[in-house]
């Protein structure tokens, strides 16, 4: 009998029969507690129920796991359509964006469920946890798979297969219930102990557990102006009609590509002029707009985008780089790591930004200052700044929504924007495009577009990014005058073109590799979009080039 070789994380070795299911190999393993939900071949994810039939290396892949929170978290999901499914065979549920630690779902038919209706739903999810009903991953044939999701109207599912053309399609099973395989999901129902549904608006959401703390649920604390983001763009997708990746795709003429790409940069930029419209509301107050999201949101173009709309209104605005204001290099503080946090507030000269600001606020002249990264020292730019009566600053910064950084200017003189890219798309009624999975390639492509970085630097360097991210401005999101979706419907399918060849790059000898992969599934999905069709001017052309705006 054939044997492949697996070796441990330990550096022992050990044969096994070729074919041997990875629940098996795992055994070898310490106890896992908390439960694994997957396991690393080879820097891969693979469900448990998964046969090896290659020489490999593996790794547990807990829940505690940032990578086995996800497959917890997708798991939950599945878990929840399929208790939907069976009390609600005719009524499509659809899973929404990520708040505070829960996804938000809601009836296609927009009908808010009823407290007697959200607690037989969690019954139902419970009775099957405690069935303790394995989950594994198969394959069906495509017209197999697609009589399957026809016969039982997942219509979204059914768009996705238009796409694709292989002849065996992933599936994942549970008791009969099948779904479209995204990514391995965890070995069996019992598992999913941990969760509660939580009445949201017109839905609800359906709570997980953080990975740090897989065995409880942290308190719920609201999102508003996510959800007010999200829920505006819901109700504009659903009157043109693509919602979906699947409904993306059918957009297979140039012509009716264009005329949907039109249509969202009008949207985008009508938003932009209503948010210049409020500003001019309160200009008689207003001396400084605010402009602070994440990574790859879209914060400059949108700066610069704001700028036009409010020459238009009159206004006279002047853009300011809080990069300027960086602390001289031997001040900056350093992280645990002992690698200099750029991020922090405490990287930049907050009492010189406020001296500036209040002698401009005054009527007074100052020199802008400008910094030498390669020296690492601030200096005099001779770039002398008086701010006249139609004149407006614009500051974009990471820290812009946090009042720490602008102590000394009154509240009434601030305006403060929130920039986030939270698409509306979903894969399939079940499966949501990510929000951070959406900026991570705008990332990606941008990195390699303008840094030299390839996509294994963007991936190794990311989670330190989101670290920054949860600490400097998710917890002042809140605080925003207005918020601002940066995402277009379309974008997936043009930074597609450049993020699969890049993603590609990544090999299964380096621990990003299972990231890579996932994502490789996941755009594998998207039909490409020639980047020609995006305008000069869009937010798009920030991470792919050839903008109009010079940066």
């Amino acid at each position: 009998m054939k044997e492949i070789r697996v070796t441990f994380p330990s550096g022992e070795v050990r044969n096994y029969p070729f074919g041997i299911k990875a629940s098996v190999v795992a055994q070898a393993l310490a106890p896992s507690e908390p439960p694994l939900a997957a396991l690393l071949v080879n820097n891969e994810a693979a469900a448990l129920d998964e046969r090896i039939i290659i020489d490999c290396a593996v790794e547990p892949l807990p829940v505690t796991d940032s990578r086995g929170a996800f497959i917890y978290r997708k798991s939950l999901c599945f878990l929840l359509s399929m208790a939907a499914r069976e009390l609600h065979p005719d009524r499509r549920l659809i899973a929404g964006m990520a708040i505070s630690n829960g996804f938000y779902h809601f009836f296609e038919d927009e009908e808010r469920p009823t407290q007697a209706e959200l607690r037989a739903l969690e019954s139902r999810m419970r009775a099957l946890v405690e069935k303790d009903i394995p989950i594994t991953h198969e394959w069906s044939g495509w017209a197999d798979a697609a009589r399957y999701f026809e016969d039982r109207k997942q219509l979204d599912t059914l768009l996705l297969l238009e796409h694709r053309n292989d002849a065996r399609i992933p599936l994942n099973e549970c008791d009969g219930y099948r779904d479209l395989f995204i990514t391995p999901l965890v070995p069996s129902t019992g598992i999913l102990r941990t969760f509660e549904l939580r009445p949201y608006h017109d839905g609800f959401l359906l709570r997980y557990p953080h990975k740090e703390t897989p065995d409880r649920l942290e308190p719920f604390e609201d999102d508003p102006t996510l959800y007010a983001i999200a829920d505006e763009y819901r109700k504009r997708g659903k009157i043109h009609g693509v919602r979906s990746i699947g409904a993306l795709n059918r957009l297979s003429t140039p012509q009716k590509m264009r005329e949907f790409i039109r249509v969202a940069e009008a949207l985008q930029n009508k938003k932009i002029a209503e948010i210049a419209d409020r500003i001019a509301e309160r200009s008689d107050k207003v001396k400084v707009v605010l402009i602070a999201g994440p990574s790859s949101s879209g914060k400059t173009t949108t700066s610069k985008k704001l700028a036009v709309q409010l020459t238009v209104l009159g206004f006279r605005p002047v853009i300011i780089a809080l990069d300027d204001y960086f602390v001289d290099r031997e001040r900056t503080p350093k992280d645990a790591n002992g690698q200099y946090d750029f991020e922090c507030l405490e990287a930049l000269d907050v009492e010189y930004l406020n001296d500036q600001l209040v002698e401009l606020f005054a009527g007074r002249e100052i020199e802008l200052p400008t910094f030498d990264f390669k020296l690492g020292a601030r200096k005099p730019s001779g770039k002398k700044l008086r701010l006249g009566p139609r004149d407006i600053l614009v500051m974009e910064g990471i820290h812009g929504l946090n009042d720490r950084l602008t102590p000394r200017i009154p509240k009434e003189q601030k305006f403060k924007i929130y920039v986030s890219a939270l698409t509306q798309l979903n894969l399939d009624d079940h499966n949501r495009v990510s929000t951070t999975d959406n900026r991570l390639i705008r990332r990606m492509v941008r990195d390699w577009q303008f840094r030299g970085h390839s996509a294994l630097d963007t991936l190794r360097m990311w989670p330190s990014v989101q670290r920054g991210e949860r600490l400097h401005i998710f917890p002042f999101q809140n605080l925003a005058d207005a918020a601002f979706n940066s995402a277009l419907d379309y974008e997936l399918g043009v930074l597609d073109v450049y993020a699969e060849p890049l993603l590609r790059t990544v090999k299964p000898v380096s621990p990003e590799y299972a990231e890579a992969s996932r994502m490789l599934a996941f755009l594998g999905n998207i039909a490409p979009i020639p980047t020609h069709l995006v305008p000069r001017d869009s937010i798009l052309r920030e991470f792919i080039g050839e903008s109009e705006f010079k940066y």
